[in-house]
């Protein structure tokens, strides 16, 4: 099937072979112009009754966050026009639309990964299908290694900052020309995680009689897919680096850009090695496991920051 774009360009429906519907001319400033994006917005929005002003990303073992929504509306990312689709193991590949502790809330289940193949533009892309559906605030996870030493597997680290070490290699969401219909030129990224946020996560962790289990920290994204070598994890401890993970720094980057509120969390999964002597390796499973182990705690933790964030807009 072959749709034409309002401004001319060809959509092609058929999948070009990377689990994604191609489209010509395929110049990276056009992949996903604001018409596009607006586009996504509106199919999701007219086949739902919900106006969401929360987003929700679940990352790797999370996916459970979204599986406890109720009274849900499910689109699976190869239903949705122009969204690729997800290849990762604990990566749902589903955009829910539902109720979490009885708020409204747009939840990706599963995300996208520079290491899929898939440029940071398009992993991002999600993100301003959120905010052209009304979203204003946006709560990410994601599994992460600690390289804090103070940090045990299944701890939560409020993320106060990134190290982007991607954006500082040329590999930035946002490259190419900027409309200013989603944010400015040079975005600021100081207060890129809302302070306030953190501080009412924290008053939460207390009520949940968690709060020496987490944590506020500094997180990097590599591009992975491969983890790290001792000397990575020296030189990135070194830096300041507390959590290291291969998602959601360039979605904060698109995020602060069109202007949300954002809320981060890692779940530590694995302690990061740094010992040449040590055979253990870091994997995946780990990862998944240790996430599904969690899941309780962390659904807790989004509902209840969920149901804060909606009473304070209000």
């Amino acid at each position: 099937m072959t749709n034409t774009y309002a401004n001319g360009n060809v959509i092609n429906g058929n999948s070009n072979g990377n689990g994604e519907r191609s489209r010509s001319p395929n110049k990276p400033e056009e992949l996903y112009p604001y018409d596009l994006i607006q586009e996504i917005a509106d199919h999701l929005l007219d086949r739902t009754k919900y106006r969401p002003k929360i987003g929700i990303i679940c990352g790797s073992g999370l996916g459970t966050l979204a599986e406890s929504l109720t009274e849900v509306d499910i689109f699976d990312y190869e239903d949705i026009p122009y969204f690729p689709e997800t290849t990762v193991e604990g990566h749902a590949g589903r955009m829910v639309f539902g109720k979490l502790a009885g708020v409204p809330v747009m939840c990706m289940q599963g995300r996208f990964h520079y290491y899929e193949g898939h440029t940071l533009e398009k992993c991002s892309m999600p993100i301003r299908v959120m905010k052209l559906s009304g979203v204003s605030h946006l709560i990410i996870t994601n599994a992460a290694g600690g390289l804090n030493p103070d940090y045990n597997v299944g701890d939560i680290v409020l993320i106060k900052d990134h190290l982007n070490l991607m954006g500082m290699a040329g590999l930035n969401p946002l490259l190419g020309p900027n409309d200013p219909r989603f944010g400015p030129r040079f975005p600021a990224m100081n207060n890129a995680y809302n302070s306030e946020l953190r501080a009412t996560a924290l008053r939460i962790a207390r009520e949940m009689g968690i709060i020496t289990e987490v944590h506020e920290g500094v997180y990097t994204c590599l591009a992975g897919p491969n983890y790290e070598t001792p000397a990575e994890l020296r030189a990135l401890k070194t830096l300041g680096v507390d959590a290291v993970g291969m998602s959601t720094v360039h979605e904060v980057v698109t995020a602060k850009h069109c202007n949300l509120n954002v809320f981060a969390i890692s779940l530590v999964t694995n302690k990061c090695i740094f010992d040449y002597g040590k055979t253990e390796e870091a994997c995946h499973e780990e990862v998944v496991e240790v996430g599904k182990s969690r899941q309780r705690v962390l659904c807790d933790l989004v509902a209840r920051m969920t149901k804060e964030i909606f009473n304070q807009t209000q």
